[in-house]
């Protein structure tokens, strides 16, 4: 690995945190996360009120514990603005806004997470929801603070890896526990926090998850594949082949099951922080690992020989596509207090990553799949003067990726990045104005194909709002530009890839992509009401897409990027209202809606794979000790589609649940039970590759159980 650009900086950033630990005596302020389950937003505790930050959504407490999924994904569906990728159980990143891959950054504790998720919608993001604590999604100008690229936004994953605080008692440990019917989901999780001294914690966790091939409701193959496949079908009954011909029609007559979706994953850590009145510094060393399945596209087990090649008594059969991936990880976080001079604070976060994938054909292996990389970042925090306030950084990035195999679809390669960026407020009374600024510069190559580039990347943002004394309302508007490199695989693409069962081709003269966003958003909190407006577009300029050509090569359709000017525009809303309180409850209702539209420009046709408008409502009763929810949630279907692209038809799911704390609020046992897709109906999310092939979860029926103490 190249580590030049990082040994340089991280010197830099290192030298002032271990004499300033030991001369700054002012008291760290830090929020008490072993007993508060509030939903704070601990990205950037220093930008806490901070109105960029407004359209942060977070899940947390019970609702993060119902909503638990193998993958991130799937987990946070159910936000404004949200969706999910949905490319198998074992493998789903979040889709923010319509966009998703290199343009949402997935971190944990505001790094990224050093995986291969962002090369490919098959590849799993190595973050375990089962041991997170909380979940930020963070949209418009916030994401500058990680990344000029974060267009759609970022998804922030808080866990205890590094401890934050000291308990105040001899251990503190957190455990969950679930079971859920449709993929026969068992999963269990837990972390312990141990005070050693008065300023020194140890910290331990680990989960499991195993999982059977998901049940589904109706056909495996959407309306439209399955027709296509019935008539492969009778093409083939015609001409005698009766053997392939029966092959089809198994294949065009499976339900209730996906075959080769089951799953498995282990994840463990252990860490140890300072925590002291100058400032905390700690470390943790984990490992995640799991195995899944991916289901085959009808059609592409026979692509991948030559024609001709077979001899009678030597047929050879292809098994399923499988993954096995292991990620070991590194990780550094410290702060230290400044004192009252401009900065108060300088906060310093690295990670180290060791991961590897392997793509097996049954028991063969295909490819496998190399990243190491460093990721670090460190801000400077000023103290707060006037009503100014705000932040300066500087983030560097060093990853090496590696495919090996006949079907390595994108060549070794590597790439450097350093970036500077700063965020400043100015309270002006009722009245706040928001400055960001982002500088990448971003050096990707690869000796193998003679490819070497280097990209600058600039990003701004500007923001206005208005409050009115006492009145919960808040109204604002953001303005931003924001650029980006493209990803090595939109520019060096160009072979099979077996888990996607696609051949996928890149052009490495692609230039960065430009995009003009604005957003107008209005907000209103009192006691029993809260509502959330927000329309936005993005104007770009060379946008980068992936979309099916109608091509084949080596028997797999061709995907290809192409670069082109595009528009996205949307909206998304959220109510809440406590309609009446009795008998200790308060009953609530509330509702979620979320649109988007894009288009190529110049006759380009609708961008693939955006989501459809979506609309999701529930009543609730909650209590200290008991909540009861029902809610709907209504998908429409989506006709405005690329070409060779298919519709979506429109679903509507009804989901239940119940949590019960018996020992009170603060007793910290929770028991849960839910029931999802209560009708059983067959449901497929427009946002994912394999939708034609790949529906959601049928009826699944949950029980879980948190404790904590």
């Amino acid at each position: 690995m190249s580590h030049h650009k990082f040994l340089t900086s991280a010197a830099i950033i290192l030298l002032p945190v271990s004499p300033a630990l030991a001369q700054s005596s002012q008291q760290t302020e830090t929020e008490d996360d072993f007993h508060n389950d509030d939903a704070i937003v601990v990205t950037a505790p220093y930008l806490e009120r901070l109105d960029i930050l407004a359209g942060t959504s977070v899940l947390t407490g019970d609702q993060l514990t119902n909503d638990l999924r193998g993958q991130i994904g799937d987990s946070l569906a159910k936000l404004p603005g949200v969706s999910s990728t949905s490319f198998a159980p074992g493998s789903s990143r979040p889709v923010l806004r319509g966009f998703q891959g290199p343009r949402v950054r997935v971190l944990t504790d505001g790094i990224g997470a050093l995986d291969a998720s962002n090369t490919s919608v098959d590849h799993a993001v190595t973050i375990d929801p089962l041991t997170a604590q909380r979940i930020e999604v963070l949209r418009g100008p916030a994401v500058l603070l990680f990344g000029g690229d974060a267009i759609g936004g970022a998804v922030n994953v808080i866990d205890k890896r590094i401890p934050r605080d000291v308990p105040d008692e001899a251990f503190h440990l957190d455990a969950v526990g679930g079971f859920g019917s449709a993929a026969n989901d068992y999963s269990i999780g837990g972390s312990l926090d141990v005070p050693l001294t008065d300023s020194l914690v140890f910290h331990i966790n680990g989960a499991y998850r195993d999982t059977d091939d998901l049940d589904i409701s109706g056909f495996v193959l959407a309306p439209e594949l399955r027709a296509e496949v019935l008539e492969q079908v009778a093409e083939e009954t015609e001409e005698g082949n009766l053997d392939e011909a029966a092959e089809l029609a198994e294949t065009a007559d499976q339900r209730g099951t996906i075959a080769n979706t089951a799953s498995r994953t282990i994840s463990a850590a252990t860490g140890l922080a300072y925590i002291g009145e100058g400032g905390n510094i700690g470390f943790s060393v984990s490992y995640y690992d799991t195995e899944y399945g991916v289901p085959a596209r009808p059609g592409a087990e026979h692509g991948h020989g030559e024609e001709g090649e077979e001899e009678e008594g030597e047929e050879e059969e292809e098994g399923p596509v499988t993954i096995d991936l292991e990620q070991i990880r590194v990780d550094l976080r410290a702060g230290v207090n400044l004192g009252d001079g401009f900065f108060e604070s300088l906060n310093l976060r690295a990670g180290y990553s060791d991961y590897e994938h392997t793509e097996f054909e049954g028991d063969e292996v295909g490819t496998v799949f190399n990243v190491e990389g460093i990721e670090a970042r460190a801000e400077l925090v000023q103290n707060e003067r006037n009503g100014w306030r705000g932040v300066i950084g500087t983030q560097l990035l060093v990853r090496d990726f590696n495919a090996i195999g006949a079907e390595a679809f994108v060549p070794k390669n590597s790439v450097e990045s350093v970036a500077l960026f700063t965020i400043q407020e100015i309270d002006l009374g009722n009245f706040e104005v928001e400055v960001a600024g982002r500088y990448d510069n971003t050096d990707i190559s690869s000796n193998i194909v003679n490819f070497d580039r280097s990209f600058d990347s600039l990003s701004g943002a500007l923001g206005f709002a208005y409050a009115p004394d006492d009145s919960g309302l808040k109204i604002g508007v953001n303005l931003s530009r924001s650029e980006r490199a493209p990803s090595p695989e939109e520019l060096l693409s160009n072979g099979p890839h077996i888990a996607t069962q696609a051949f996928e081709i890149g052009n490495p003269n692609f230039t960065t992509e430009k995009s003009w966003g604005g957003e107008l958003y209005a907000r209103w909190n009192s006691e029993d009401i809260q509502l959330s407006a927000t329309v936005y577009a993005n104007i770009f300029d060379d946008y980068i897409f992936e979309t099916e050509t109608g091509d084949e090569e080596d028997g797999l359709p061709v995907f290809q990027f192409f670069q082109q000017d595009a528009t996205y525009y949307g909206l998304e809303a959220s109510a809440s209202f406590v309609v009446a309180r009795a008998g200790g409850f308060a009953f609530v209702t509330d509702g979620v809606a979320d649109y988007v539209r894009a288009k190529i420009r110049d006759g380009g046709g609708p961008v693939p794979r955006i989501p459809p408008l979506r609309l999701l409502g529930g009543i609730s009763a909650q209590s200290d000790a008991v909540d009861l929810r029902a809610e709907l949630e209504w998908s429409d279907s989506q006709n405005r589609v690329s070409a060779f692209e298919t519709p979506t038809d429109s679903f509507t799911m009804v989901n239940a649940s119940a949590a019960w704390r018996p020992l009170g609020k603060e007793g910290g046992v929770t028991l849960l039970a839910s029931a999802n897709n209560i009708f059983d109906v067959n449901a497929r999310r427009h946002a994912s590759f394999t939708k034609d092939f790949v529906p959601l979860a049928g009826r699944d029926i949950r029980i879980s159980a948190k404790f904590s103490f």
